[in-house]
């Protein structure tokens, strides 16, 4: 069976390098909308590790975050709850120790709006309470930063913008280093200054191990750890459940553990939507094409005829006629689809410069084993819908009148 099939493949490539110009004009639409489909397919893969690269710059997907769930929703109505639990930084270090993989403890209250007292001057700040090391927008600081080990010892120290020093009327930056402030009924030493050029507002960093209890339900933390490894967040998640559950036995509905890896899972089903849209508007072309392919082999039934029924009357049945123009059909269509795929290769390569220099934007094409995979399939499907009519109508040829025929 085998062997009959590889004969049929050499007789049909005999027949297509025989009339090579008039099957690549029969084939066309096929080069045409496999060209159109490699080139769509490939800009949209590389458009989504693109996508996935500024995701993951942006935001880390090895991430855990404790979601404190501090209200509840009743008909539709928003409700800030009465009682809560949440997580404080002496049980964050506690569910770090019990964990079985590495992580990076986080901690942040955002929401500390207030004025710090600075001798007889009151200055409004947005206050930030963190775990660790504070990120500027620019390389200049001045004293000492911010770092997890003072969070440990529950250091009273404070790190400001250059806005803060500004609106409290210090000369400089280095100036402002070591005098003290009161904010929020904390007494804080300055320990260094960042220099925020974008941020206009006054801004206080300070360690979050400083917040009471009471405070912290006033204003709800920010919680999350970053895992060593994105194949360990699964497991992770499960220790950080159980813990959660034997912590705080009574709060079974007051947190949520949410990873920012379904960001990159969103990101790839818009694409894959896309793709599914888009490839079905360029498989017209291949249709099209796949019509070609039909009209060359109904034609080379026409001018085969003689031929068909010689092969019937020295033994060959119908299923033998069958595969021999199938296999021709699909020969056709596989030529047609790798003139595509190069076509479209090419294309891309020459588009991608210009998409860079219009956009400013280092964005490269994605060449992925899915989308040769998918050409492949195409070449075959198309060879065996569009091949089969002809295949069945010279299978059907009497053998005496196919001799006879001129």
């Amino acid at each position: 069976m085998i062997r009959r099939i590889l004969q049929s493949f050499l007789l049909a490539f005999q027949n297509i390098r025989s009339n090579l110009f008039h099957t690549f004009l029969s084939v066309l639409g096929i080069v045409i909308g496999v060209g159109a489909l490699v080139s769509i397919l490939s800009l949209i893969d590389g458009m989504e590790e693109f996508a996935r690269d500024q995701i993951t710059q942006t935001t880390s997907v090895n991430a855990i975050i404790i979601k404190t769930n501090a209200h509840r929703t009743v008909n539709g109505v928003t409700l800030r709850k009465d009682t809560f639990a949440v997580v404080d930084y002496d049980h964050l270090m506690a569910l770090q120790k019990s964990l079985s993989k590495p992580v990076t403890p986080h901690m942040r209250v955002t929401s500390l709006s207030g004025e710090v007292k600075l001798d007889t001057l009151r200055v409004p700040v947005y206050g930030w309470a963190v775990s660790g090391r504070v990120w500027s927008d620019s390389a200049k600081f001045s004293g000492e930063m911010l770092a997890a080990s003072h969070c440990e010892r529950g250091d009273s120290v404070a790190i400001v913008n250059h806005a803060f020093v500004k609106a409290a009327k210090i000369t400089d930056d280095q100036a402002a280093v070591g005098k003290t402030v009161k904010f929020n009924g904390l007494t804080l030493k300055i320990m260094g200054v960042t220099v925020e050029s974008k941020n206009t507002t006054p801004q206080l960093y300070f360690p979050v191990s400083l917040l009471t209890a009471q405070q912290l339900y006033r204003n709800v933390p920010e919680v999350f750890l970053d895992a060593a490894k994105t194949e360990d967040i699964a497991k992770l998640k499960e220790e950080i459940t159980a813990w959660l559950a034997r912590t705080y036995p009574s709060a079974k509905d007051d947190f949520t553990l949410l990873t920012n890896d379904f960001r990159i899972q969103q990101a790839a089903q818009g694409f894959l939507l896309f793709k599914i849209i888009m490839g079905l508007i360029v498989g017209i072309s291949v249709v099209v094409g796949g019509v070609g392919v039909m009209n060359v082999l109904l034609i080379s039934v026409t001018e085969r005829t003689a031929e068909i029924g010689i092969r019937k009357a020295v033994g060959a049945n119908r299923r033998d006629i069958i595969l021999l123009f199938l296999s021709e059909s699909v020969t056709v269509s596989a030529f047609g689809s790798a003139l595509g795929l190069i076509f479209g290769t090419l294309f891309t390569m020459a588009a991608i410069p210009i998409v860079k220099a219009v956009t400013k934007i280092p964005f490269q094409a994605a060449y992925t084993f899915n989308t040769f995979f998918l050409i492949a399939i195409i070449a075959v499907v198309v060879g065996v819908v569009f091949g089969t009519y002809p295949a069945v109508r010279a299978s059907r040829l009497d053998p005496v009148e196919a001799i006879r025929h001129e």
